[in-house]
């Protein structure tokens, strides 16, 4: 079992690698969201940043999952879900939202909760 720690290192690694995409590219987001070979990789580390949470949550990890708005961790569920059972269906200017308003502001609150 990862630790509560482990977990945020894990979830910023990803948002790291979301990060890594956008600026490895000379796309715009909306671009980076609907490029075929981008799409799925962001999507899957929206995915795996949402496991991330749902695990903080499994393992009852409640002091580490108040610092985040629940608006955004229910935000970042829903969005996985989609993902995950609906993918065709999923709105792009969702997953735009996500990566300039959510996961900025989720990077932000793990940084000074690891130092």
């Amino acid at each position: 079992m990862s630790s509560p720690q482990q977990r945020l290192k894990n979830i910023k690694n990803s948002i790291d690698d979301i990060e890594f995409i956008l600026n490895s590219v000379e796309f715009k987001i909306t671009q980076a969201i609907e490029d075929k070979i981008l799409k799925p990789a962001i999507r899957m580390h929206i995915i795996k940043i949402a496991e991330q949470f749902s695990k903080l949550k499994d393992d009852n990890a409640f002091d580490v999952l108040e610092k985040f708005s629940s608006n955004d961790l229910k935000g970042i569920s829903a969005v996985r879900n989609f993902i995950a059972h609906d993918y065709d269906s999923v709105d792009d200017s969702i997953i735009e939202d996500v990566l300039r308003i959510n996961m900025p502001m989720i990077k932000a609150i793990i940084e000074r909760e690891l130092i």
